[in-house]
Formats: C-alpha cells, sequence, structure tokens
C-alpha cells in the first residue's frame, strides 16, 4: 500500500487559493483533517484536498481527463519545457517554463493549474497565439 502524501499547510492554502491564516482556521475549526507531526506542526494529508478542489463536469470523467486532448492543436507555435514555476493566488496563477534556457511567464486560471495537475518539474508546452500565451501540459 502507498503512503499518502503529506503536504505543508502554506502549500496546500496556495493549492486551494487561500490565504495562509484562513487555512490554520479551517484547521482548528475541524474543516480540514490534519495529522500533527512529532514535533507540533500540522500536515495535510494529500486526498483531503479532494474535497475543496473542483470536480470535472462530466459525471464519469477523472480529474485532468477532460484536458488529455488539448495537445492536439492546429497553433504552430508550441514551445515545450519544463515547469519552473507555478504560483496560485485567488482565481489566477502564473506559471513559469523554461525553454532552451529561457524563461516564459503566462497567466492562466488556479482552475486550469488544478486540472492539469501542474506542478514544478513538469513538462509542459507554452502556446503562442498572437500576444497570448496558454500553457498545455504534455
Amino acid at each position: 500500500m502507498s503512503k499518502e502524501a503529506m503536504l505543508r499547510p502554506r502549500e496546500v492554502a496556495g493549492m486551494l487559493g487561500i490565504s495562509y491564516p484562513t487555512l490554520k482556521l479551517w484547521i482548528y475549526k475541524k474543516k480540514l483533517r490534519t495529522i500533527k507531526t512529532a514535533g507540533g506542526h500540522h500536515r495535510v494529508p494529500e486526498g483531503e484536498l479532494d474535497r475543496f478542489l473542483p470536480r470535472p463536469s462530466h459525471k464519469d470523467a477523472k480529474p485532468g481527463e477532460l484536458r488529455k486532448n488539448f495537445r492536439q492543436i492546429s497553433g504552430r507555435n508550441q514551445l515545450v519545457g519544463h515547469v519552473v514555476s507555478v504560483r496560485t493566488s485567488g482565481f489566477l496563477a502564473e506559471v513559469k517554463l523554461n525553454i532552451a534556457g529561457q524563461h516564459i511567464t503566462s497567466i492562466i486560471t488556479a482552475e486550469a493549474v488544478r486540472e492539469m495537475q501542474l506542478k514544478k518539474g513538469d513538462v509542459a508546452a507554452a502556446l503562442i497565439k498572437a500576444t497570448e500565451v496558454m500553457i498545455v501540459r504534455v
């Protein structure tokens, strides 16, 4: 049986798009289940986040499945690289890609980041259309 990942409260606050003080309040009011370390620090089991993250709109779709065919697109300006950072704040997220030593930054919705399960180190493509840059998980 695989051991469930334990996340730090600040990481969880970023993933949920809420402030750290709000997350701590949820922990104290038992809205969010945590486990305490030997040193008394809170850790959130990764599975606990499922209750708070949006579910796909299709009944039978699994997380991330709604976007699995997005790579099949006519846009020619697709630059593939590695995710350097993902910062989520409220409804928006900033995604930075390293493409051949150059960084490209895109502002996309936090929901898109959650649907793609995008994180540092992932391979992704920047799809460039005029002045807009969209991120495609590869």
